[in-house]
Order: C-alpha cells, then sequence, then structure tokens
C-alpha cells in the first residue's frame, strides 16, 4: 500500500486528483471569454462616464467641469444666451464679454447672429485654437487686466456678460472694476458667479489669477453694489426669470442684473 500512494498521486486524472494539466487547460480555455468580459465592461463604463459628464445622466451639468471638481460658470454663459436674448429682446445687439475662456462665448453669440461680440479675458491664454487666435488676431478677443481701467469708450457695448472673473478679485478692486464694466454698458451688466463652496482654485492656479477664487452669497453681492452706487435692474430680473421659466432653464450659477 505504502508503495502504491506515491504513484496514484503523481498518476494524471486518477483518484479523484485535480491535475495541473487540466487547471491550465481550463484556464486557456476561458481566458479569451474573460478577456472580452473586461472589454465590455469597460466599454460600458466609460460610456457611463462620458455621458454622465454632459450631463444626461444626473441631471443638468453643463455648468460644472468633470476635472478635479472644477466649477465654471463661462460654460453656464454660453447655455444662457439663448435666455438672456429672449430677455432683453432686440436690444442686445453688441455684446462685450469678460472673463476667462472669452474665445468660447463669443464664438457663441457670433454663431447665435444678430449680434456682434468682444471679449476681454483677463488672464494669459494658454493653448489657443486657431479660431481663438483669429479672435485674438482681429482684436475681438483680448487680454486685459480689469483691474485697470478697459480700453473702452463709454457705453460700446449694449450689454457686458461677465463670467468667472470678479469671484478672483479682492473687495478693493471690486469696487473699481463692477463702475467700469457700466461705464462702457448702455443697457445693463450681467454677472454669472458661484454658489459659496461650489468652486476653489487649485494650487497650480495661483500663480495665475493671483489669489484663490472667494464664492460670495447673494446678500453679500448686493452689499457690495450698494457700495458701489449700482442697482440691480429689477426690471430685466424679472424678464431673465420668465424666460427662464419658459425655456425650461434652471441655471447653476448666481445671476445679477445690473442697470447702467
Amino acid at each position: 500500500m505504502s508503495r502504491r500512494q506515491p504513484s496514484s498521486t503523481r498518476r494524471p486524472g486518477g483518484g479523484g486528483t485535480f491535475p495541473l494539466s487540466g487547471l491550465l487547460n481550463s484556464k486557456s480555455k476561458s481566458s479569451p471569454l474573460l478577456s472580452v468580459t473586461l472589454l465590455l465592461l469597460g466599454a460600458v463604463f466609460l460610456i457611463i462616464y462620458a455621458f454622465g459628464g454632459s450631463g444626461l445622466f444626473g441631471g443638468r451639468k453643463d455648468g460644472v467641469s468633470r476635472v478635479e471638481g472644477d466649477f465654471s460658470c463661462t460654460s453656464e454663459v454660453q447655455s444662457a444666451i439663448p435666455v438672456l436674448k429672449k430677455a432683453y429682446g432686440g436690444n442686445m445687439k453688441n455684446v462685450l464679454h469678460v472673463g476667462p475662456e472669452s474665445c468660447s462665448v463669443v464664438s457663441k453669440l457670433i454663431k447665435e447672429g444678430e449680434t456682434e461680440a468682444w471679449g476681454v479675458d483677463p488672464y494669459e491664454i494658454e493653448d489657443a485654437d486657431r479660431n481663438c487666435k483669429a479672435l485674438m488676431h482681429k482684436g475681438i478677443v483680448r487680454v486685459a487686466d480689469i483691474k485697470f481701467p478697459l480700453p473702452y469708450r463709454e457705453k460700446s457695448f449694449s450689454h457686458v456678460i461677465v463670467s468667472d472673473a470678479l469671484d478672483y478679485l479682492s473687495p478693493k478692486y471690486l469696487n473699481k472694476t463692477l463702475p467700469e464694466l457700466v461705464r462702457v454698458s448702455a443697457d445693463g451688466v450681467v454677472i454669472f458667479t458661484g454658489y459659496p463652496g461650489q468652486r476653489r482654485a487649485k494650487v497650480a492656479q495661483l500663480s495665475k489669477f493671483g489669489r484663490p477664487a472667494k464664492m460670495r452669497s447673494s446678500s453679500s453681492w448686493k452689499q457690495i453694489f450698494a457700495e458701489a452706487s449700482l442697482e440691480e435692474n429689477e426690471a430685466s430680473v424679472k424678464k431673465f426669470e420668465e424666460a427662464a421659466s419658459k425655456m425650461s432653464y434652471a441655471p447653476s450659477c448666481q445671476i445679477f442684473h445690473l442697470s447702467s
């Protein structure tokens, strides 16, 4: 009996033992199926992630960037342009956009038609595409520090739209910049800004923006407007809210309408 035990354990497929060669063969046969399954699962997850970023799942996310939780009201401006046009009607003839990624907003306004558009980007434009370079070459979009007077005459534009620019200014500069925005507008200034807690500047951005973004509450903004002797345009606020309701538009940013 003791002599047969070694031979029985070495015998392939004998005595109910699980042979190593059988294990390898089983793995080799199941590997293609396993690989295909994993690839299909990966593709499904990528599709869900891509559509989730575009706002098709989980509600409206036009103003939210999926990169590291960053938040952009400039994206929100592009979504709000049809609502703004409906609210302001034919008065929105020539618009100045002030804020990062101004090229994208100006391009959107121009494509909408019946509106002339210009832009001021408060920061150096990095990795500008061909379209943005063309706008800058024509002088339609320019880079300018908004802490100083804007290079435009009084009432040069019907409206000024601001996004993602005032959040990086201290109260000292806000009291200078806000009246300057009103100065170059004939019919009003529209401000898009985030809610408290929505966004913080990344460490890599501090050298560009100079300071972290400060998301202020509605009451804080109203106090800043009062200190700068500026008033909200209640008629424009009402028209915008009515247009937003009819067009099922729910803004992700705070929106203020100032009188010129």
